[in-house]
């Protein structure tokens, strides 16, 4: 009991002075209890008003670890070679252990000294930034930074590039936060991989190739420096415009890189004496490749997944997809240089076509007016150039690459096309030419208003092997391959006789060549067709001779005894175009593109089955999945050494049965008579299998050739964008076929002579050539092309019949036996040709 009253006493006392509330009132009148919680309201107030205006909007750092920056779509040929990349930024991300150590050393000297050192923020060189933005506040100029790397990394990746001290305080926040995120090295790798250098190069490795055109490895120190100068603006320090500026600014790199450590005094002195050593900006050269075919593969992808992020994570433009094509960089070239030739031919002679383009040069700076125009030539050793001015008897001439030339008057003398004088004496200062080198000097080149398209297709794939669309993409994105609607003329009429050949008709039909005029109604009256060139009627002939000859009045006539209906059916499931079932679309009347008639030959080609043709082999994203085609799956094993036992995989089959197999053999083997004796006959001495139709509109405004091998069928037309008569020397089988000719000499250089395979059920009959019956006795010879008997192709039971009489004697029986032993027979050809398929 005793050691409660000093308990007791002690309460007494506390409840006598009033408690808590009197010792709280009795510590308020202390002037350092007052002090600590005025301090602790402020700090609450402070650091609400912190989270409403900062901390509240601040993005998570937390995204970093899986950042992946905007890449090119690069986009591969059939080999597997680069031929182009899509962008907006051009970027090569690389890992940390893929820079150089001197790269890393340069960049530290030049932006953040001691990067491994703090923790996100240098927070004296951030006091020097504040003291810096209060003495220039209100003065128009902006303060020094003050950033480190990691703030850099910051504003580019998180936040924008705002200039305020709201923005700063933001950095320096998230800049502590990523340091406890991600070590140094994976701070380093965002930033030199997102970091904008110029010239649309954004990251070290880009900017390499931009400014070096070398690997981010193959630079040296002098040229690593340059690259560390560029993030404090890369326009204040372009080595063409600003070259003092660039080489002060990079021996200061050198000259910090020296003061820290990072390079000897050997190395510095050796790197201040190079020059900045860069080449002047230009397209990279694998980005001139199939400039016509790879457009047209962007604009599929576009469709397919969009431009950029905001329409999915494959946007062309920033995906970094893998794109593999099938393009033959081979072909693409032969088709290219055939086309242009051809239009050079015909061309030649008419004078100059005038300037590819104007523009106003201010003062010097003709370059970048140049450089704007995105005009470029890649025909032989042909270049555009801009008019400077005049020098006397010579016009001063500017290229993209920053030289200079000279073209005389003697080297411009070409008349102006429709308005006569010279072409010299019309040239202007600003107009944009096509030149040649002569000499010391260039001469003036006339680029021809003429063009056209040029498609090559695999047959048994669908697979478009070469497109050109014109004389060259880089004056013209137009793609007449694909996007110019021309009127096929007779490159069609395979297509309608294929579809008599399904109605009834055979390759040895007798049809009229004669008049043949339709009543199309009170008021359009009667419509009396011709033949091309008004060729006189021949009369009744066979539908082979018919092709062969490319005769309008036996198409017309052969269409609408199958029934316009009919062959309109046939022309849509063949993919050439959905018309009316008028007669005048059976001799080429409607519109079509050449890539869709040569996806038909190819069909023809196939045996009837029709693929969709296709740029694009397949797509991968960025990680390597394969996203196009859609359900795409690996084969396993498919490319082992040896067979494991197990049954080959079969893909699915992609194609259609559009026309019967027998009738698309039947019209090859016809066509292949095009080649051997009709209107395509200055193919033949390609002297391999070749099936094919030459076409010529009215006018002429367009001239045509379609066809090819098993191996590949090609196709194009020649003609103005705006339908212009040609001349009438111009025919499919004086301009066109001589074009693909050009084109198939090099092309087939190496390919095995393959024959066209028939389906099962075709026969082959020995008939006579001009009137269709069939032959007996007689063999047909490959040394005459126009011999009288040849090989036709028919369908079971359409076959012309031998008429039915008794039979012979018992010994003259035995006779002829023995005769029939010593005479070849229809299956000796057969084994000659490796049987019917």
């Amino acid at each position: 009991m005793a050691s409660e009253a000093p308990r007791t006493t002690r309460f007494s006392v506390f409840r006598d002075n009033g408690g808590l509330r009197g010792l709280a009132r009795r510590s308020w009148r202390r002037w350092w209890v007052k002090g600590l919680a005025i301090l602790a309201v402020l700090a609450v107030i402070g650091y609400g008003v912190l989270w409403v205006t900062i901390l509240r909007g601040l993005p998570s750092v937390d995204q970093l670890r899986t950042y992946e920056p905007p890449l090119p779509t690069n986009v591969r040929g059939i080999d597997g070679t680069p031929i182009q990349s899509y962008a907006r930024e051009r970027r090569v991300e690389l890992s940390y252990a893929e820079y150089p150590p001197l790269l890393v050393r340069a960049f530290l000297a030049a932006e953040d000294k001691t990067f491994f050192e703090h923790h996100g923020v240098d927070y004296p060189g951030l006091a020097g930034a504040v003291i810096d933005y209060v003495q220039k506040y209100g003065s128009g100029r902006r303060a020094k930074g003050g950033s480190t790397i990691t703030q850099q990394v910051v504003k580019n990746l998180l936040i924008n590039n705002e200039y305020s001290p709201t923005r700063k305080l933001k950095e320096a926040i998230l800049a502590y936060k990523i340091e406890d995120t991600l070590t140094k090295p994976q701070i380093l790798e965002l930033y030199l991989n997102q970091i904008a250098l110029g010239r649309n190069a954004f990251g070290v490795e880009a900017a390499s190739h931009a400014y070096f055109d070398k690997e981010l490895d193959e630079l040296d120190l002098a040229q690593l420096a340059y690259l560390a100068i560029l993030p404090k603006g890369p326009s204040n320090y372009d080595p063409v415009r600003h070259p003092e500026r660039a080489m002060e600014r990079r021996n200061y790199v050198l000259g910090e890189m020296l003061r820290n450590g990072f390079i000897t005094p050997a190395q510095h002195d050796a790197a201040v004496g190079e020059p900045l050593g860069t080449i002047l900006r230009r397209t990279p050269k694998f980005e001139r490749v199939g400039g016509y075919f790879v457009e047209e593969v962007r604009r599929q992808l576009i469709d397919k997944f969009g431009e950029t992020a905001r329409d999915g994570p494959y946007g062309v433009y920033q995906g970094g997809l893998w794109v593999r094509t099938s393009l033959d960089t081979r072909l693409q070239d032969l088709a290219a240089q055939a086309l242009r030739d051809g239009l050079l031919r015909y061309d030649r002679g008419r004078g100059w076509s005038g300037p590819l383009a104007h523009r106003d040069i201010d003062g010097d700076a003709w370059l970048q007016t140049l450089l704007n125009t995105n005009l470029g030539l890649d025909y032989e050793n042909w270049r555009a150039a801009i008019v400077i001015g005049r020098d006397g008897d010579a016009w001063s001439l500017g290229f993209a690459d920053g030289k200079t030339g000279r073209l005389p008057r003697w080297a411009a003398q070409m008349p102006v096309r429709g308005k006569g004088g010279t072409s010299f004496a019309a040239i202007k200062p600003g107009d944009v030419i096509a030149v040649a080198p002569e000499g010391d000097d260039y001469a003036l080149r006339s680029v021809p208003k003429i063009s056209g398209g040029f498609v090559v297709e695999e047959p048994a794939t669908g697979r478009v092997l070469a497109m050109q669309g014109g004389f060259d993409s880089r004056l013209a994105a137009f793609n007449r391959a694909t996007q110019a609607l021309r009127q096929p003329g007779s490159t069609i009429k395979p297509i309608v006789y294929s579809a008599a050949l399904e109605n009834g008709m055979t390759p040895a039909s007798i049809i009229v060549d004669g008049p043949f005029c339709v009543y199309q109604g009170a008021r359009l009256g009667q419509k009396c067709f011709r033949n091309f060139g008004n060729m006189r009627a021949a009369g009744p002939h066979t539908m082979r001779w018919g092709i062969e000859q490319s005769r309008n009045l036996m198409t017309v006539r052969a269409a609408a005894t199958t029934g316009m209906p009919k062959v309109v059916d046939t022309m849509k499931r063949m993919g050439v175009g959905d018309y009316q079932p008028y007669l005048a679309n059976a001799l080429g009347a409607g519109v079509t593109t050449v890539a869709r008639m040569v996806n038909a030959y190819a069909t023809l080609a196939n045996n009837g089955r029709a693929h969709n043709p296709t740029l694009i082999d397949f797509v991968q994203d960025r990680h390597g999945k394969v996203i196009l085609p859609e359900n795409w799956r690996a084969c396993d094993g498919c490319n082992g050494k040896d067979w494991n036992g197990k049954a080959m995989p079969r893909p699915g089959d992609r194609t259609r049965q559009v026309i019967d197999a027998m009738t698309a053999y039947q019209m090859v083997h016809i066509t292949e008579g095009v080649i051997q004796r009709g209107t395509a006959v200055v193919l033949r001495d390609l002297d391999r299998p070749m099936f094919g139709k030459t076409g010529t509109t009215t006018g002429p405004t367009d001239v045509w050739f379609v066809g090819g091998t098993p191996q590949f069928v090609g196709g194009l037309y020649v003609g103005y964008d705006t339908p212009t008569n040609l001349g009438g020397y111009a025919q499919g089988g004086t301009f066109a076929a001589p074009i693909f000719k050009e084109f198939a000499v090099k092309a087939y250089e190496g390919l095995e002579k393959l024959p066209f395979r028939a389906p099962a059920g075709i026969r082959m009959v020995r008939i006579d050539r001009a009137s269709g019956r069939p032959v007996y006795g007689t063999f047909p010879t490959d040394a005459d092309p126009k011999a009288g008997v040849i090989w036709e192709a028919f369908k079971p039971s359409s076959e012309p019949r031998r008429a039915i009489r008794r039979g012979p004697a018992p010994v003259a029986a035995a006779t002829a036996a023995a005769k029939r032993a010593d005479t070849p027979r229809d299956s000796d050809f057969l084994q000659r040709e490796g049987g019917i398929y």
